[in-house]
């Protein structure tokens, strides 16, 4: 009788190495969500590849950061806002992680996201909403490499991925 042979290697299918880039805000490390999101981008099967724990962001990084928004009314009260506390810069990586990870954080405003997303369970008021993901993937690379340089990103083997990707 023959054993079923399992592949250790890790996958190849394309798309499983895309990145975005995730900061918990100044509410939400001040609420003390940190654990809780990393633990929902764990268990949905991403792989952390870069984390800065509790920085807290220059006003000239926000505003490069927040550029698209320069011309929004509320663009001075943002600025001011992530730079008021501390914040949590993470870099996730998997298969259409950039989506998945929008679809899990919820709408802008959380009062339209639905239950069981991050905005959904923790935010009342779109100034406060606990966290920020990338919008795109070109997006995601601009972000990434404003808040890190390319040494600080781990590239390493995640042994579950076998049993998370086909």
């Amino acid at each position: 009788s023959s054993s079923p042979t399992i592949n250790p290697s890790p996958p190849t299918r394309s798309g499983v190495s895309e990145r975005t880039f995730i900061a918990i805000k100044p509410d939400g490390v001040q609420r003390h969500l940190v654990g809780e999101i990393v633990r929902r981008f764990e268990r949905k099967g991403f792989k952390l590849v870069g984390a800065v724990c509790c920085v807290q962001a220059s006003e000239e990084l926000l505003k490069e950061h927040y550029i698209d928004l320069r011309d929004r009314p509320f663009y001075g009260r943002l600025v001011k806002y992530m730079s008021s506390g501390p914040v949590v810069a993470m870099v996730w990586q998997g298969l259409d992680v950039v989506r998945m990870a929008r679809t899990m954080i919820g709408e802008t405003n959380p009062a339209e996201s639905k239950p069981g997303t991050i905005r959904g369970d923790f935010c009342i008021e779109v100034g406060k909403n606990v966290i920020h993901g990338s919008d795109s993937v070109e997006s995601a690379q601009k972000e990434i490499s404003l808040w890190f340089h390319p040494e600080e990103l781990m590239c390493w083997e995640d042994a579950a991925e076998r049993w998370i990707y086909e």
